[in-house]
């Protein structure tokens, strides 16, 4: 028992400063927003890491990877259910807000004029930087993910004699991770005082609009848990795929729960699969892929931010433009950056930048991100042994 609370520790604090910040709000009304700066040094601090931190992860991501080309047409299959099924996640999730707003109540945060673009504009402005200096600003990060990507794909391609240089990205890697961790010290801090200050300038109906986004989604990740890991394993071995998941899903779902770690839940899932008769070389690759790149539940996460900053804001999500960097976001939040150690860091501040959020947005949807985290964890970990069932029907054509 008390184990289990102490994997929960971080979560319990951190949602103690949000309540604490809240009810201070609450009684002292406009009057608290004087201590807003404490929370404004909590988001600079985390803006500050964002760049180098993306840069270095992402790299020594992808140029570690190297030792599976050789399974080509495993990869190849890993990629697609990876990519179809964040897909899917996310449309849930979007239609589900579509159909109830997160946002109760008459609340709108201010935020800055964003200059208006034609759509060949954004996109140009979205992938790409007219100079290498651009990168270094957190208000190009996906111009900064493509160049990071490029450049591990070009560490790779290179061989053995890039492995020094891989070492040292991996070292700068956790460099940068460590300092995110000392950071987050003083989260409770900061979010405490960036809740009073919110709390106090709009008042008790924004607390329940984050209980109505949070219920929504707990109840939607039970519901995609249940029906859509259903239908993959139905698909996957028809009613033996669907009996074989579901006798042995619950030690992961379990320590995914505990630990909030898709990392930590690794060596249980290779120890299911297993159990589950799903061949070696196939539940070898795919969950180590997932853990670092496949995240259904960080996908859904991804659009709940995305729809209820908008509605925050006042600002109509419509149109096929909007749509389509959503699910552009959700995609990358699953598949790039979720397993790169800080990724929910790096989704979030993508979603700002993508959208010309104010950055007052950061707190709100990383508030999010941190009320989502079990059941999202269990999604994204026990949804890699539902995509090891499909890439085994794809590759062997039979489960």
């Amino acid at each position: 028992m008390f184990k289990k609370l102490k994997s929960y520790r971080s979560l319990i604090i951190l949602l103690c400063s949000i309540i604490l910040g809240s009810i201070l709000g609450l009684i002292f009304g406009e009057k608290i927003t004087f201590i807003k700066p404490l929370g404004d040094i909590f988001l600079n601090l985390m803006f500050t890491l964002v760049v180098p931190l993306i840069f270095f992860t992402v790299t020594s991501a992808i140029a570690s990877m190297s030792n599976l080309n050789r399974l080509g047409k495993i990869l190849k299959y890993v990629f697609i259910i990876f990519i179809i099924t964040s897909l899917v996640a996310a449309i849930t999730m979007f239609i589900t807000l579509k159909i109830v707003n997160p946002v109760s109540g008459d609340i709108t945060l201010s935020e800055s004029v964003v200059e208006t673009l034609s759509v060949g504009d954004q996109i140009v402005k979205a992938v790409t930087v007219p100079d290498f200096y651009g990168l270094l600003s957190k208000s190009n990060v996906l111009p900064l993910i493509i160049f990071s990507i490029l450049f591990g794909i070009s560490l790779s391609l290179i061989g053995d004699g890039a492995e020094p240089v891989i070492t040292k990205l991996n070292t700068l890697s956790k460099v940068m991770m460590k300092m995110v961790n000392l950071v987050m010290y003083y989260a409770p801090i900061g979010l405490c005082a960036y809740f009073a200050s919110l709390v106090g300038e709009y008042g008790p109906s924004i607390i329940g609009s984050y209980a109505k986004g949070i219920i929504i989604y707990y109840i939607l990740a039970i519901v995609y848990f249940v029906v859509f890991y259903s239908i993959y394993a139905y698909i996957a071995g028809g009613k033996d795929g669907l009996k074989n998941f579901w006798r042995h899903i619950v030690p992961s779902m379990i320590t995914s729960l505990a630990t909030q770690s898709s990392l930590a839940t690794l060596p249980v899932n290779m120890e299911t699969t297993d159990y589950m008769n799903i061949p070696k070389d196939v539940s070898k690759v795919t969950l180590s892929l997932g853990s670092t790149m496949h995240m259904e539940g960080s996908s859904m996460g991804a659009i709940l931010k995305i729809m209820f900053v908008f509605a925050l804001l006042g600002r109509p999500f419509t149109g096929v433009g909007n749509y389509l960097i959503a699910m552009l976001i959700a995609v990358l939040s699953a598949v790039v950056m979720a397993g790169v150690p800080g990724g929910g860091l790096i989704g979030e501040t993508l979603i700002v930048s993508l959208y010309g959020l104010p950055s007052s947005a950061f707190a709100v949807i990383a508030t999010i991100g941190i009320l989502i985290d079990p059941p999202a964890t269990m999604l994204n970990a026990t949804g890699d042994i539902a995509s090891s069932m499909l890439v085994t029907k794809l590759i062997d054509k039979k489960m």
